[in-house]
């Protein structure tokens, strides 16, 4: 990432959903020095509003809010068009809390009282996650077509035969990842490190779960899945297709 004191460097934005207005000062100015210019918001009302109305680069989000709670301003902007990183932060530290916020799209979790320097850590992984996924897709073809799935990863589209499929943001990336190595087997645990940017031992049942919804979405049946193939004792792989398929 550029240094935000590049006079010719645009900064990129972030929408800070926080109550409590120290802490959100606190990361706002440390998001600062790595390039963004922030939004603070105090309510979780006001910060879905905002969220809908301009283009952030990273939203960092509470879960106990005025207003509209955490976990409902996370579900809605995954089933909104586009992807952004969202960063959870929040003084609920359950394993229960944080495998909720994973499952509905958040792309990390940090718990209170947190180090602003691990925060950072984390937010700048996200950054070179997000990048790496915009070069990708600049660099292949935006079809890939599959039998009968095509997967528009420009328009962010999926259809089968023709009709098209309703995915969340998370949805849509794991089948993007699976798609663009047919055969290629891959660990539960690659796909949450890959797919999630979470590295985290015992979240393996997240990426369960997504498999799950994203079969009953794409398979005819989803219980014998031709795209998406569980590999016994390793992980999934995405059907081979060739032209007569």
């Amino acid at each position: 990432m550029k240094d935000a004191s590049s006079a010719n460097t645009p900064l990129r934005r972030a929408l800070i959903i926080e109550d409590n207005l120290d802490i959100s000062r606190l990361v706002a100015l440390h998001l600062r020095d790595l390039g963004f210019d922030s939004d603070q918001v105090q309510d979780g009302t006001t910060g879905l509003r905002m969220f809908t109305e301009k283009r952030y680069d990273l939203v960092i989000l509470d879960l106990m809010l005025p207003g509209t709670d955490g976990l409902e301003i996370c579900r809605q902007m995954r089933n909104s068009a586009g992807y952004t990183p969202i960063l959870m932060l929040t003084a609920k530290s359950t394993e229960l809390d944080r495998v909720v916020g994973l499952e509905l799209g958040a792309d990390d979790y940090v718990t209170k009282p947190f180090s602003i320097i691990e925060l950072m850590a984390r937010v700048k992984a996200l950054v070179r996650r997000a990048d790496a996924m915009a070069r990708a897709e600049k660099e292949s073809s935006p079809l890939i077509v599959c039998g009968d799935l095509v997967i528009d990863s420009e328009k962010r589209q999926v259809r089968i035969a023709e009709k098209e499929v309703d995915l969340t943001a998370k949805e849509f990336e794991l089948l993007l990842y699976f798609a663009r190595a047919p055969g290629a087997v891959h660990t539960r645990s690659e796909l949450l490190r890959n797919v999630w940017g979470y590295s985290h031992d015992g979240y393996e049942h997240t990426v369960n779960s997504h498999i799950n919804r994203l079969r009953a979405k794409i398979e005819k049946k989803p219980n014998e899945p031709r795209y998406i193939i569980t590999v016994w004792g390793v992980g999934y792989k995405f059907s081979e297709f060739d032209s007569s398929d």
